[in-house]
């Protein structure tokens, strides 16, 4: 059985009809899976009210003085005692990554405790399949420097993987959030200069803004909750900035911190940044556009012209042999 997997893996027909079968599949999923997408904003909004509930049990029991409970989900048993037994946050332990979670829409120790146990797992796994693929499967002659070689660099991309993951997550949510923040600027302003306080306003437009980036709603929501809860408005504004990671969104903090600090308009300032967010969004767009061009000059010599040259010299080779 495995002699027949490793000489259907060597061959290349059978390869390009899977590779192709693959495509096609990856494609009709990628058409049909937006038909089937539910609107899960209320489910998002109900997990950012339980963390709101989550900070409001917190100050209270600081404000008590009582001992500090952790509300937040337990990550999965098996999970978190393979971390407590290897120590996994004395050796894996990343405060970039804490944050990095945080950016992606992780929050909690349990998503860390699991970033930290697939950060252990991956290499091994793919180390030991790599090792067992090229040296016990393959029957390529290769010198073993070369295939220890080969191994270790699936191990290192192994332990690369789950950062590679969360940049992936953390570019979709701050592309979100850019798309749709300078919209939620203009609410804002609207709500602020209708007479309404500051969490009033951001409650409003978390409200408002989730039909076009649950993100951007959560975030505000949790700004609502600081607001309200915390002792200090002032982390409520670093800690948005510090959660999306984006100039706009800390330029905009910067400007409710001096507003609620030194009593000055905020509505001036909401308007100029958020027509500053808004060109900042058409100039990201304008440059997407012209960068298209040249990322389509490798796909069109690859696939565009060799098929016009079969579709103008066929008839013309098929002419010749005939006539031979």
């Amino acid at each position: 059985m495995i002699d027949f997997i490793v000489e259907k893996m060597h061959d290349a027909r059978f390869m390009t009809m899977a590779l192709a079968a693959i495509a096609a599949s990856a494609t009709a999923y990628t058409l049909i899976t937006p038909l089937f997408v539910g609107q899960d904003l209320a489910k998002r909004m109900k997990a950012v009210a339980s963390e709101r509930e989550r900070i409001r049990q917190r100050e209270r029991a600081n404000l008590a003085r009582a001992e500090k409970i952790s509300l937040r989900q337990s990550p999965k048993q098996v999970v978190s005692r393979v971390v407590d037994n290897l120590n996994l946050s004395k050796w894996l332990a990343q405060e970039a990554a804490r944050d990095k979670l945080v950016m992606a829409g992780y929050r909690g120790q349990a998503p860390y405790i699991t970033f930290l146990f697939f950060r252990m797992v991956t290499p091994i796994v793919l180390l030991i399949a790599a090792a067992t693929y090229v040296f016990l499967l393959t029957k390529a002659h290769q010198p073993t420097m070369i295939k220890v070689a080969i191994c270790l660099s699936v191990a290192y991309f192994g332990l690369q993987a789950p950062m590679l993951f969360l940049k992936n997550a953390i570019s979709k949510r701050q592309t979100s959030i850019k798309r749709a923040f300078p919209d939620a600027l203009d609410l804002l302003l609207i709500c602020v200069e209708s007479g309404m306080s500051i969490e009033m306003a951001f409650r409003k437009v978390s409200t408002e803004i989730g039909s076009q980036s649950i993100p951007l709603a959560e975030e505000f929501t949790l700004t609502t909750a600081e607001l309200s809860y915390l002792q200090d408005r002032k982390v409520a504004y670093e800690n948005l900035a510090k959660r999306t990671g984006l100039d706009g969104v800390k330029s905009v903090c910067l400007a409710l911190q001096q507003s609620e600090r030194y009593g000055t308009p905020l509505g001036q300032a909401l308007r100029v940044m958020a027509q500053e967010n808004r060109d900042m969004r058409m100039s990201a767009a304008e440059k997407k556009a012209a960068s298209l061009p040249p990322k389509l000059t490798v796909p069109m010599i690859v696939f565009f012209l060799p098929v016009l040259f079969v579709v103008i010299l066929g008839p013309v080779y098929i002419k010749f042999q005939m006539m031979h």
